[in-house]
């Protein structure tokens, strides 16, 4: 596992924003919905036995689905995302995790969009 992969602070600036710090420098703000749109578990992305992809039909809207409930640690690898519509199968590793930062981090405009 690469070092720079684990955060060094995980914060929620607004109830709807995940920001989360490297020691490498990096430090990347996304909206939880998109964390929640990457959930990595088997029901949210399939899974795939003996080479067939398998998945269990498209995500629906439910309410407090976007909203965090918790993030566990699992063991010193990984993340496990709680949900308020009860979702808590999300396992994130650290380089998911970071992956997911990087790829959906807000801009400084979009954050001070996100003010108004």
């Amino acid at each position: 596992m690469d070092n720079n992969s684990i955060p060094k602070a995980i914060t929620r600036p607004k109830p709807y924003l995940l920001t989360v710090e490297y020691a490498d420098g990096i430090k990347a703000t996304i909206l939880l919905s998109k964390l929640r749109e990457e959930c990595p578990c088997a029901v949210c992305k399939g899974e795939e036995i003996m080479g067939v992809r398998y998945t269990f039909g498209i995500q629906v809207m439910k309410p407090g689905m976007n909203e965090l409930e918790a993030l566990i640690p699992t063991g010193n690898y990984a993340i496990q995302a709680r949900w308020k519509d009860g979702h808590d199968s999300g396992i994130y590793t650290w380089e998911q995790l970071k992956t997911i930062m990087q790829n959906n981090a807000l801009s400084e405009n979009e954050l001070k969009a996100l003010e108004n």
